[in-house]
């Protein structure tokens, strides 16, 4: 039986650059950072006190999924709080925080220009 889900997928172009941007302004943790085939690494990252990540790989022929949105929403308890913290650390959002009758969110980028929605549970 399905439990959860352990990691999502986001396609990057340079590894290297996407792991300093998720771990040094982000904040994730490594999990897993392992030779993967020529010219790639499997790079899992963790959210602290979370149980579900984010791998930073591109299978082949995806490679055009990079620097689109993103299917992931990842949720907080205070997106404006959260968004300043982030934004401290130099990531930069497309979408600033905005409190909607769901809920709030924001939409940030990563160091490839991948979109990520950042929302209250």
């Amino acid at each position: 039986m399905i439990r959860g889900i352990k990691f999502v997928g986001v396609p990057v172009r340079n590894q290297d650059e996407a792991l300093r941007f998720w771990t040094e302004k982000v904040g994730c943790k490594i999990s897993t950072d392992q030779e993967m085939g020529p010219g790639q690494r499997w790079i899992e990252l963790a959210f602290p006190g979370t149980e579900t990540g984010i791998a930073l790989f591109t299978p082949e022929g995806h490679e055009d999924r990079v620097g689109t949105f993103q299917s992931i929403s990842f949720w907080c308890d205070d997106v404006f709080a959260t968004a300043k913290s982030l934004e401290s650390r130099g990531v930069a959002f497309v979408q600033a925080p905005r409190k909607e009758d769901w809920g709030t969110s924001a939409i940030f980028a990563d160091a490839d220009g991948n979109q990520f929605v950042l929302s209250s549970r």
